[in-house]
């Protein structure tokens, strides 16, 4: 098989793990919040989730593990190279994750608080969204040097357009969730 086939198919198992979270922002934006002895700060019942966080934390190092597995089918590395190389995406990884866990929590909140917004909190998180995201593509940018130190320009490009594509994933389905009304 060859790498553009393990590529496609680590993709699609990647989007389908993926899907989990649309269902889990599909049903928390549906519930509602219940107040009960149980429940948590946010006012919401940990029994009102379809997953928990320990659960969404798994599939997210599901996700890390499988992203991890296509870059080393894809790249192609010897092992000189392998050995320069995983340490720096490791570094990389761990900032990224970082950045994402702030997303995740943007996210979560925006679920919980969407249709309450009034208009400077509907700012604020877009405000947030975009701070994220610029945050993502400078630390992309502050890596390239470190990438291009232990890989060739190619290698070094390569390795950012599959971190896009699973990047692309991940927005992919947050473009599922629930538009705020006006």
């Amino acid at each position: 098989m060859d790498k553009k086939n393990v590529l496609l198919i680590a993709v699609l198992v990647a989007a389908s793990v993926l899907g989990a979270n649309r269902v889990l922002a599909q049903e928390s934006a549906s519930q509602p919040i219940r107040q009960d002895k149980g429940s948590s700060a946010s006012g919401r019942s940990d029994d009102s989730q379809v997953l928990s966080d320990g659960d969404i934390q798994m599939l997210r190092k599901d996700i890390r593990s499988q992203k991890k597995q296509i870059v080393a089918a894809n790249m192609e590395l010897t092992d000189a190279e392998a050995e320069k190389f995983w340490p720096v995406y490791d570094r990389y990884t761990t900032e990224l994750t970082k950045i994402y866990d702030t997303k995740s929590v943007l996210i979560k909140d925006y679920l919980q608080n969407s249709t309450t917004m009034n208009g400077e909190q509907a700012e604020s998180y877009i405000r947030k969204r975009a701070a994220v995201e610029d945050s993502i593509m400078q630390l992309r940018l502050k890596y390239i040097p470190a990438f291009r130190r232990v890989l060739s320009g190619r290698q070094t490009a390569l390795f950012f357009q599959i971190d896009w594509r699973f990047g692309l994933l991940v927005d992919l389905q947050l473009a599922q969730l629930p538009l705020i009304n006006p």
